[in-house]
């Protein structure tokens, strides 16, 4: 190998930019949810061209510390401040470890269904009726995630949970299930379309979500689950991860 070639070699203008926004962002001279100045006052900033700038955040957004949103402008990610791990592989909701937002209101609707061949499938059992309920997760007023579940009813009479207390039903869905639970099974696949009950609703992002397919259980895969999940996770807005050992 010559060594007096790669000496040479420059460091690309780019990755310069990149460290230098990275130094910031890490110091917080830009906040987690803030966004970004503009395009050209940022180049100016940096005494760099604006192709040069948009070589460094497209680096940054590979990375997972920018967001960009079309026709807004970037946004610095919440999930660039986390410490704690937020493997998909450990058990817990997935909604909180994959959604790079906190949430300040969950809002909850339930209704009983009549049996259907899918939900045979999804819930492994034979039913009258399933409790089906929906989850709308909202930050400043604004929806930003979404999720469907099947529970029977006979899984309902056994754990005793009272439908006409929705504080109740909701601590199950978030946090009870998965203590509960001693394992499950994810898919995960991309969507262009996602139905709210609701059609006054709107989800932003709704039309690229990542849609997380989760059945719960408690006995082996077997037995009937636990309840079966659908997360509508605007890709915007995602932060999936999973590890791989040997």
């Amino acid at each position: 190998m010559n060594t007096n070639k790669l000496d040479k070699l420059k460091r690309p203008l780019y990755i310069n930019v990149y460290d230098e926004l990275l130094l910031q962002i890490t110091k917080g001279e830009y906040l987690a949810g803030s966004q970004l100045p503009s395009e050209p006052d940022l180049a100016r900033k940096l005494g760099v061209s604006r192709a040069t700038l948009r070589q460094a955040l497209i680096l940054l957004q590979d990375d997972g510390l920018v967001r960009n949103i079309r026709g807004k402008g970037n946004f610095v990610l919440e999930s660039s401040y986390r410490q704690e791990d937020v493997q998909l592989e450990k058990l817990s909701n997935p909604m909180h470890k994959c959604h790079i937002s906190t949430f300040d209101q969950i809002d909850i609707h339930y209704r009983l269904d009549p049996e259907t061949e899918h939900t045979k499938q999804v819930l492994k059992s034979d039913s009258s009726s399933v409790l089906a309920l929906e989850r709308l997760y909202r930050k400043g007023g604004k929806l930003l995630a979404y999720a469907f579940t099947f529970i029977s009813m006979q899984t309902v009479e056994s754990l005793s949970l009272d439908l006409g207390n929705k504080e109740q039903l909701l601590e199950f869905l978030e946090q009870e299930a998965y203590v509960i639970a001693n394992h499950a099974n994810i898919e995960i696949k991309f969507t262009h379309t996602m139905n709210l009950a609701d059609r006054k609703e709107k989800l932003i992002g709704q039309y690229e979500c990542f849609l997380l397919l989760e059945t719960l259980h408690t006995k082996t895969e077997a037995d009937p689950p636990l309840m079966y999940n659908k997360f509508y996770l605007p890709q915007q807005f995602s932060n999936i991860k999973l590890n791989a050992y040997k």
